[in-house]
């Protein structure tokens, strides 16, 4: 009985030593004795073997609204004629953590050039997950995913590759396809064209797809000057993203 209040005065005095200097200063056996530092095991972490470190925050906490993500002077160039200049916030499961908005107008101003634009901004924001890994690490597996969705959305046409964009958040991808689609009126089918980009910043994937097409025999526009706007527009969606986060 003696001896157990000694043993346990030298357990706790060990407990309050950094885990590297247990070894050396602080086995011993039941009568005091010191062991040699040579003979002590190696020290370990106090984590367990096979426990996973913990998933860094994300790093943005918000979205912003995101039908304001684009500034109304760029709508009025890149969809002529908007029926809401505004933009249509579409329905979310998560608003907290997804967001999109449609933009969509007809120019009949020339009835010889018809020409047809629309634009949907789509945001998610991912949270790390301590399974699967950072926000960041999300997001940019989201990336990948979207991109690969994006060649063949609309069923469009084969042939459509992926391109990396600098410039543009943390990474980005754009893709450019032509499909075709039954006509608003009077039949037939009418040609398209999609720009897609898709960008992420830190844990916030942002796609912006682009739609183009001339109606009643008019010309598409050039893939070139739609791929062009779309980045534009990624960019301004980057600063809003950027912007609703700034403490």
């Amino acid at each position: 009985m003696h001896r157990t209040a000694p043993r346990l005065a030298r357990i706790l005095a060990c407990a309050a030593v950094p885990v590297m200097l247990v070894a050396t200063g602080c086995s011993g056996d039941d009568n005091g004795s010191k062991k040699s530092s040579s003979s002590s095991a190696p020290s370990h972490s106090a984590a367990s073997p096979g426990a996973s470190a913990p998933a860094k925050a994300a790093t943005l906490a918000k979205l912003p609204e995101v039908c304001k993500a684009v500034d109304e002077k760029t709508i009025d160039k890149v969809v002529p004629k908007a029926a809401k200049k505004e933009g249509e916030t579409l329905p979310a499961t998560s608003p907290m953590d997804s967001a999109s908005c449609f933009w969509a107008g007809l120019d009949k101003d020339d009835p010889k050039n018809l020409q047809y634009r629309s634009l949907t901004l789509s945001l998610k924001r991912f949270s790390a997950d301590p399974t699967l890994g950072s926000g960041e690490k999300l997001a940019a597996n989201y990336l990948n995913q979207r991109v690969t969705k994006a060649v063949t959305e609309d069923n469009a046409k084969e042939g459509a590759k992926p391109e990396k964009i600098g410039d543009i958040g943390n990474e980005a991808q754009g893709v450019s396809t032509d499909y075709r689609k039954a006509a608003t009126e009077g039949g037939g089918e009418d040609d398209y064209r999609n720009a897609f980009v898709v960008t992420r910043v830190d844990n916030v994937v942002i796609t912006v797809k682009y739609t183009g097409a001339g109606y009643e025999g008019a010309k598409n526009p050039d893939a070139g000057d739609l791929m062009k706007n779309a980045q534009d527009i990624a960019k301004e969606a980057v600063t809003s993203v950027q912007n609703a986060n700034k403490k």
